[in-house]
């Protein structure tokens, strides 16, 4: 029974984190992209200092607590398949958090220190970089999703 609620509580919470990265990937980004680069550089920044505050940092943690969870408390009608699609789904997760925080936040905090720089200047040291790495995750995680709810299925 606890294993089966922290595997819906784990599919929860990547959902909701896989949903923010999508409509990142294909709405802000692509809206921010429109921007002049006066425009993107600040409005960048206000998104990376609003963005990491409790309840996204909550779900940011859960997207790995719960798997890790569901795993750790004994479920007497697991089948190795599900257990395998946990652990899977899982490591995605990992792997995505790995990317934004050895990739991405390495990126943001540049942008934050770059404010003597020309705005040109820093788009271009951060906007490509930053989206190619966020592509890698949203793939990760829309990839944990899947996985998940597979688990679930099983």
């Amino acid at each position: 029974m606890a294993a089966n609620l922290l595997l819906a509580l784990a599919v929860v919470a990547t959902g909701l984190y896989a949903g923010f990265m999508l409509i990142f990937q294909t709405g802000i980004m692509p809206a921010l992209a429109r921007l002049s680069d006066d425009q993107f550089v600040p409005a960048m920044r206000r998104i990376n200092e609003t963005v990491p505050r409790a309840v996204f940092l909550v779900v940011f943690l859960a997207v790995v607590a719960f798997p890790a969870a569901a795993l750790a408390v004994p479920g007497k009608d697991r089948s190795d398949t599900q257990i395998w699609l946990v652990v899977a789904g899982l490591v995605c997760a990992v792997l995505n958090h790995l990317v934004t925080i050895a990739g991405n936040i390495p990126l943001n905090n540049a942008l934050a220190s770059s404010v003597s720089s020309p705005d040109a200047e820093v788009r271009a040291a951060f906007e490509d970089r930053w989206n190619r790495l966020h592509a890698v995750r949203t793939v990760l995680i829309l990839a944990s999703f899947a996985l998940l709810v597979w688990a679930v299925s099983v």
